[in-house]
């Protein structure tokens, strides 16, 4: 019994021990050390926030949406502001202007990426042609921040 009381003791003061280790190395809460704090630039002049905050637009979005479709800016959409986007895609693929797609046509981009991929002019890929046809994929946005031009002194490692 001894034992459980002595390692829940333990427990207990590791973690205030872990406490005030953490917050007492932060200055305001931020948790950056002071020569940081005191390094970082002050922004002047052009890299100045705005005095005032822009107004945001008091249209919903279905009232934006329906003025993306409303070419004559009359409120309604008709059939052939409605039809617009879809007549000039299917007129993108429509390669010898017949008004008639064919499989050839509606699949070009796939024929061409094939032919390109197909290193060896085979008819097949093999693994490694095949892997050049997988879809390139976005990277996730990762917020880009100014390189600091002064170089913070180091600062002493408290042990």
């Amino acid at each position: 019994m001894w034992r459980y009381l002595a390692g829940g003791l333990a427990a207990l003061l590791l973690l205030a021990a872990g406490f005030i280790y953490f917050t007492g190395r932060t200055v305001n809460g931020v948790g950056l050390p002071l020569a940081a704090v005191q390094a970082a630039p002050v922004a002047q002049g052009s890299d100045a926030l705005p005095d005032t905050v822009p107004e945001a637009s008091d249209k919903t979005r279905e009232q934006k949406r329906l003025a993306r479709y409303d070419k004559n800016d009359d409120g309604s959409v008709t059939r052939e502001e409605y039809l617009a986007p879809r007549r000039k895609a299917f007129a993108k693929l429509d390669a010898n202007h017949d008004d008639m797609l064919s499989f050839d046509e509606w699949a070009a981009k796939t024929e061409a990426k094939f032919v390109s991929a197909d290193a060896d002019k085979s008819g097949a890929m093999n693994a490694t042609e095949f892997a050049a046809t997988a879809p390139k994929r976005k990277s996730k946005v990762r917020a880009r921040c100014p390189e600091n031009q002064q170089t913070a002194p180091a600062r002493d490692e408290e042990s």
